[in-house]
């Protein structure tokens, strides 16, 4: 190998790794591509809505819920009229289905389906339906009426504050 020969490798080389040190000085800069460099503006505080106070007086001067200063707890997901007796409804976006198997009882239960995590799709005639595979839970408990589910809905934390139903 004569000099010249020898140059061109030494180049080729110097060449190579110049471009290694751009190529990790270039993954560094994309490691914190769309990270914000802000926090993000504050929520607005919880029970309002459009910067509106929550509670108060409304236009007409009468009282509203919330006025006495004390936190309402967690949105309402429905109210005791929205809960048919021997039936239920679905949250989803909440994870939970709620049942009234007898008049004023109210019970919850995870809308996940213990079988392969498909979200329950039905509640009727005193039962919980999740129609990706028939698996059927009982209102009253949560427990298997028919599989192939082999696990009850986990129950799940529920109040009942005056007629509005909420997530404890």
């Amino acid at each position: 190998m004569n000099h010249e020969q020898a140059g061109c490798c030494r180049s080729r080389r110097a060449l190579l790794a110049g471009t290694g040190v751009v190529g990790v000085a270039a993954l560094t800069g994309c490691a914190t591509y769309g990270q914000p460099t802000a926090a993000p503006p504050a929520a607005p505080p919880a029970g309002t809505a459009s910067g509106e106070p929550s509670g108060g007086a409304d236009p007409s001067g009468t009282a509203t819920p919330g006025d006495d200063g004390a936190d309402p707890g967690p949105p309402a997901l429905a109210t005791l009229a929205d809960i048919p007796v021997g039936g239920g409804a679905i949250f989803a976006d909440a994870g939970v289905v709620v049942t009234q198997p007898t008049d004023g009882i109210i019970k919850a239960y995870s809308s996940t389906c213990t079988h392969q995590g498909c979200t329950v799709t039905s509640v009727s005639d005193g039962t919980i339906v999740c129609a990706c595979h028939n698996s059927v839970f009982d209102i009253a408990d949560g427990s298997v009426r028919s599989g192939p589910a082999g696990a009850p809905l986990p129950a799940a934390n529920v109040t009942v504050d005056g007629d509005a139903i909420r997530l404890a």
